[in-house]
């Protein structure tokens, strides 16, 4: 009874181990594959929106835009005659216009009242002089005749006398000119200025409705404007919160991996603490039972040393083919051996073929052999005869092992072959399995993925994707795409390197005030948007580094 127990606690086979582990990652993989495609289909939704509301908000810049040069326009209408005023109102708004306009008509009004001014006092003045100056020469014309002997000192009064009027006279004829000359001048200006002025009260009956129009598309415009950027704002929160949903559940598959190898630590440990509770059972029936149960306890140490010698030898025969293969993945491996399975079932076919022609040529060479003896005691002309015969036949027989050797050698060749040719078949198409083609190129459901039928159609598909790749690429700059994709590998590569916890965090853009920069950069910006090809390779470069240091203690301990 204590070996029966002894031997329930023995954990089950090997090989039974490794069928349930494959299960689990099987199980492990497909909830990886479905969370990749929904959170790749949210990435894809995500960004569409992105780019749209992109494009709404340059259409939205153009139109104010277009609002906001209408102002201009309607200036250089207004001022298309007039090149310094044109200048004077640039970069100024319509209401600024106005303003500036009025005040100066203000002041021309001003100056012009003032020089009217001038002109009257000036037009009194003149009468006034030129009254004085009849009353004089009335006066000299009244005076009867003077006494002609006056002296000379009277003469000379009576020249300055009249010399005097008439430089006065000259002097206001030139002040009155000058006079008429400022009035025509500020009668020309006046003109020009009442000129602008009927124009201006033209365009201001309907300027007031176009302003209105004007500030009524701006609302609406600045409105639009508005929801635009809520519905950006809510894009970028989705976006992070698609970002923070992929990290969570991240952290939720990284955890659940702890959880599991904390698990499997756990049953390994249980295990061994079985193996020596066994072990210590087994040396206390040895204790207590020195004669009887010598040999069912020798049986039973035999058989557990037995146990953990296979034990060992099936870890360190699956360490060396993960060595070998250099795959960590369990799957992979039964999937490589799975994949080969045909190709080891023909090479069986063609040993059991081979056997068969060996053991006929064996029979041959076994009655040749009885002919010879037979021969060799019947004469000598007989012997030559049957030597010939039996040398001719040992001749052939090397001869078709030489060819069974060499067609031995051909099959494991084209069997290397085939195996690398299915591995280049698969690792291509899986490059290109991003590449949409119609359904019918797609390979059928029953077909096995380790057929002959399955390379076959994978080769077609895989045709077909290669000449739609090249139909794209037609017109194209090879030269520049590769330069792209190898400047892509060189940054994937350095990425790959960091550790998991470097995570690269995208600046925001500088907030820029004027709407026509806005619109131009606007463009530059939506290169920030994680593509899904770039976040599931970010994805898997973080899985693969993880793996690779969780593994590599794991070679470390097989090597112990």
């Amino acid at each position: 009874m204590p070996g029966t127990a002894t031997l329930s606690g023995v954990k089950p086979p090997i090989h039974e181990q490794i069928v349930e582990l494959q299960k689990k990652i099987q199980l492990l993989d497909g909830d990886h594959k479905a969370y990749e495609e929904s959170s790749s289909s949210v990435i894809h939704k995500n960004w569409e929106t992105i780019q749209f509301l992109r494009q709404e908000n340059k259409k939205m810049h153009k139109k104010l835009a277009d609002v906001l040069a209408g102002d201009e326009k309607v200036i250089k209408e207004a001022f298309h005659s007039h090149s310094v005023e044109r200048a004077a109102m640039r970069n100024k708004s319509g209401h600024a216009a106005i303003q500036i306009m009025d005040q100066k008509l203000c002041d021309k009004i001003k100056r012009l009242n003032a020089l009217h001014h001038q002109t009257e006092v000036r037009r009194k003045r003149l009468e006034e002089l030129q009254t004085e100056y009849n009353q004089r020469a009335e006066g000299e014309q009244a005076k009867p005749g003077k006494e002609e002997s006056s002296a000379q000192e009277e003469q000379n009064e009576v020249t300055e006398q009249e010399e005097t009027p008439q430089q006065n006279l000259r002097m206001l004829e030139n002040r009155l000119e000058k006079a008429q000359l400022k009035l025509q001048e500020s009668d020309h200006i006046y003109n020009v200025y009442q000129k602008l002025k009927d124009h201006m009260q033209e365009e201001s009956m309907t300027f007031q409705s176009q302003l209105d129009l004007l500030e009524f598309e701006i609302l609406r415009q600045r409105q639009e404007l508005k929801e635009l950027r809520m519905m950006n704002k809510e894009a970028v929160t989705s976006r992070e919160l698609a970002r923070a949903e992929l990290q969570r559940q991240e952290e939720d598959f990284h955890r659940e991996r702890r959880e599991r190898e904390t698990i499997l630590q756990e049953y390994k440990r249980k295990a061994e603490e079985r193996r020596l509770f066994a072990e210590r059972d087994r040396r206390g029936q040895r204790v207590a039972l020195p004669g009887e149960d010598t040999p069912v306890e020798t049986q039973l140490v035999a058989s557990g040393q037995e146990e953990e010698k296979v034990i060992r030898n099936y870890q360190e025969a699956f360490q060396k083919i993960k060595e070998a293969t250099g795959v960590t993945d369990i799957q992979e491996v039964v999937r490589r051996f799975v994949a080969q399975g045909e190709t080891h079932q023909h090479l069986e076919e063609l040993k059991v073929e081979n056997e068969k022609t060996l053991v006929r040529l064996k029979e041959e060479k076994d009655k040749l052999q009885e002919v010879f003896q037979e021969l060799k005691y019947s004469g000598e002309a007989k012997l030559s005869s049957g030597q010939q015969v039996l040398e001719d036949l040992q001749a052939h027989l090397q001869k078709e092992e030489k060819r069974r050797d060499k067609v031995k050698d051909d099959l494991e060749k084209m069997s290397k072959i085939l195996s690398t040719s299915k591995s280049g078949m698969e690792h291509l198409a899986s490059k290109v399995q991003h590449i949409k083609v119609p359904r019918s190129h797609f390979p059928a459901k029953d077909l096995s993925p380790q057929s002959d039928e399955y390379i076959l159609d994978l080769l077609d598909t895989t045709e077909k994707k290669l000449e739609k790749l090249l139909e794209e690429l037609d017109g194209q700059d090879v030269a520049a795409t590769l330069k792209q994709m190898e400047e892509e590998e060189f940054q994937a590569k350095i990425e790959g390197k960091l550790p998991a916890y470097n995570v690269r965090i995208p600046l925001p853009a500088p907030a820029k005030p004027d709407a026509f920069e806005d619109e131009e950069d606007s463009g530059e910006d939506e290169g920030d948007v994680v593509t899904r090809a770039a976040l599931k390779r970010q994805s898997q470069q973080i899985v693969e580094s993880k793996t690779k240091r969780k593994t590599r203690p794991k070679k470390k301990k097989g090597k112990q």
